[in-house]
């Protein structure tokens, strides 16, 4: 197991303690879900998004039809 891999008795134990007890078997099914959250982040981190600007520039609705029929 990747020493970054939540349990489910971890993900039992931050759940209460932030308010949000789970049902019992829910709780490998929560780790299971924070361990695919991780890895899409840890990919996402990797990624060089170089010359890209922020999304605060796109505006809505200006882009043009790239479409072909």
């Amino acid at each position: 197991m990747n020493p970054q891999e939540l349990t489910a008795q971890e993900a039992a134990r931050w759940a209460l303690r932030e308010g949000l007890p789970l049902e019992p078997g829910r709780h490998a099914d929560v780790a299971a879900t924070a361990h695919h959250i991780r890895t899409v982040i840890g990919t996402l981190r990797e990624l060089d998004f170089g010359d890209t600007p922020p999304a605060a520039v796109y505006a809505a609705g200006q882009e043009g039809d790239h479409a072909s029929l």
